[in-house]
């Protein structure tokens, strides 16, 4: 992880899908503003999967110092979401290797991820194809918001992560979304280790556009 990159932190957490509402009122009322409260934090996102439980929270930051100044303080917080949302959380740390917003998202938004391991050697690659093949490509797709790829180069794995307008776009562009990951793995010569498809809680990122 490179020291002058944003960078951020992903929960998530295999919530009692009962329990959601209950989780996203304690991220938005009470941890999301501890957090953008602290030096370097540059915003936080919320994900969920009604059907499955799995939710995803994001705090981005500034850089990885301000992002290892904070960890203790966002344990805390991170055993209290992960009480309201009745489960238990695993965590990640990314560096934020491509964003891009063609406009912010509203209400009814939506979010597909797609998770990835390239093979050693080729992260730089990886980074090189989204920004230049796959962004471009994103950006036809019907309702695009905003994309992202989050890196971890330590151990090869990646997220992308693509916002849509609402869950009718994102629906109607899962084939084409399909051919486009499919060839895109292929020219990496990487694993495709899943994909999901979310609604937008929180959106309340400040990370700057890195193309």
């Amino acid at each position: 992880m490179l020291a002058s990159h944003s960078v951020a932190r992903s929960t998530t957490i295999d919530a009692r899908p009962e329990a959601i509402d209950a989780g996203i009122a304690r991220v938005r009322d009470e941890i999301m503003p501890a957090l953008e409260a602290m030096d370097g934090c540059i915003g936080t996102s919320l994900m969920v999967d009604r059907e499955t439980g799995r939710c995803i929270a994001t705090s981005a930051w500034e850089s990885q110092d301000a992002m290892r100044a904070s960890a203790e303080r966002v344990a805390s917080m991170r055993d209290r979401a992960a009480d309201a949302f009745g489960g238990t959380a695993t965590v990640q740390e990314w560096e934020i290797a491509a964003l891009h917003r063609d406009h912010r998202s509203g209400e009814g938004a939506c979010v597909r991820a797609t998770w990835f391991k390239v093979p050693r050697g080729r992260d730089t690659g990886a980074v090189e194809l989204y920004r230049d093949s796959v962004l471009p490509a994103l950006e036809a797709f019907e309702g695009f918001c905003s994309a992202s790829l989050l890196v971890d180069r330590a151990s090869g794995r990646a997220v992308s992560s693509v916002t849509f307008d609402s869950a009718e776009a994102m629906d109607r562009n899962r084939e084409q979304a399909r051919s486009l990951r499919t060839a895109r793995l292929r020219d990496l010569g990487a694993d495709q280790l899943d994909v999901g498809e979310f609604e937008l809680a929180i959106a309340h990122l400040r990370v700057p556009e890195v193309v």
